[in-house]
């Protein structure tokens, strides 16, 4: 298993600004987490790419696993330092599919109707995956399972719970906490938490 060390984690100032260490995950989202039967479950990959693919559990566990240690950095100014996930490298999803020149952005798509942006030099990170375990253990419920993108140079509402779809855009549209005014990208050493900071 090929295992990441985030860059993140290795900058002098690895706390960004705003920002209090934690030594947990601390649990927020918009709903209670979904009920979800492995067996039909679907990761749907669609818009902006030549032919639309549909994956299953199987299909996705088929995948190269990874190892990424990451802090996690969330809006509400806690940070979690050297998460480790387990999960499969978002390059992983251009061997699958071919995605379009038009493509600019990323809107993920989860089971309890969330959705966030992220522009495409983002996702296509060397340290962005879809996790489906935690400190090697299966993700838990309250922390997205079964699949949850994780983004660690942008701030944790951008990793996504509940992870049901990916869809290449030819813009960068604002996603359920961008529509309510966080910033459209969320860089948490630029503090970029709200659309006039």
């Amino acid at each position: 298993m090929r295992r990441i060390i985030s860059p993140i984690n290795l900058r002098p100032d690895r706390l960004p600004p705003g920002q209090h260490w934690s030594n947990k995950l601390h649990i927020l989202g918009i709903s209670p987490p979904p009920k979800i039967d492995l067996s039909q479950y679907r990761l749907r990959i669609f818009g902006e790419v030549e032919n639309e693919l549909v994956l299953t559990w199987d299909d996705i566990t088929s995948l190269e696993e990874v190892e990424l240690v990451a802090d996690f950095h969330c809006v509400t100014k806690w940070s979690c330092p050297d998460v480790v996930w387990q999960g499969f490298h978002v390059e992983e999803i251009k061997k699958l599919v071919d995605i379009k020149s038009s493509a600019k952005s990323v809107m993920v798509h989860s089971l309890d109707g969330y959705t966030t942006n992220i522009p495409l030099e983002y996702f296509f990170d060397e340290d962005v995956i879809f996790a489906y375990k935690l400190f090697g253990k299966p993700l838990p419920a309250d922390n997205g399972y079964p699949l949850r993108l994780i983004v660690p140079k942008l701030y944790s509402w951008k990793s996504a719970k509940f992870v049901s779809g990916i869809e290449f855009m030819d813009r960068n549209l604002p996603g359920y906490w961008e529509q309510r005014g966080y910033h459209i990208l969320g860089d948490p050493w630029k503090e970029q938490r709200f659309w006039h900071s």
